[in-house]
């Protein structure tokens, strides 16, 4: 039996590096956010037509008016606040948050020996079981030029620590 092995190509921020978050809208109105390393990085990303909406796939996508994010005071925002980020926005976000769970519940995290464990069980020399993890781009297209069934997520394992 054929197993599909789950992973992420994309990369979360590193801890202390400065990023900028868009909210972007395509030509069909969808607005989603994404980060980016700089305003540069978004117009370069843009300019080869590497961005795509998160909602179509629509790869005429462009910045919306944003307003900053300001705090008033150094005081921590209250739980009300708190709150208001876990409640989904959208079916699309309720629909992903269905889906993180399933991978999550369903397969093991192998982090960045995804690419590694997903050849070593499709030749043979391990077990099958359903993994998910990190591969990079390189990594991934000889997956699956090899002919093992991968597929990327839509969202950023949470990382496993001790």
């Amino acid at each position: 039996m054929a197993r599909e092995y789950l992973l992420h190509m994309g990369r979360a921020p590193r801890p202390g590096l400065a990023m900028i978050r868009y909210t972007l809208k395509c030509d069909r109105e969808h607005s989603f956010e994404s980060w980016f390393a700089s305003a540069e990085g978004f117009e370069r990303l843009r300019a080869e037509g590497r961005l795509a909406c998160a909602l179509c796939g629509s790869a005429d996508v462009a910045k919306s008016l944003m307003a900053p994010a300001l705090q008033a005071s150094r005081e921590p925002p209250d739980a009300a606040a708190k709150g208001a980020l876990s409640t989904a926005a959208s079916e699309l976000e309720t629909a992903l948050a269905a889906l993180r769970r399933q991978v999550e519940e369903n397969s093991d995290y192998v982090g960045l020996n995804f690419a590694a464990e997903a050849r070593a069980m499709h030749d043979g020399a391990l077990p099958e079981r359903p993994i998910h993890g990190e591969a990079r781009l390189e990594e991934a297209r000889a997956l699956l030029e090899d002919g093992v069934p991968v597929a990327p997520l839509p969202f950023l394992p949470r990382r496993k620590t001790n």
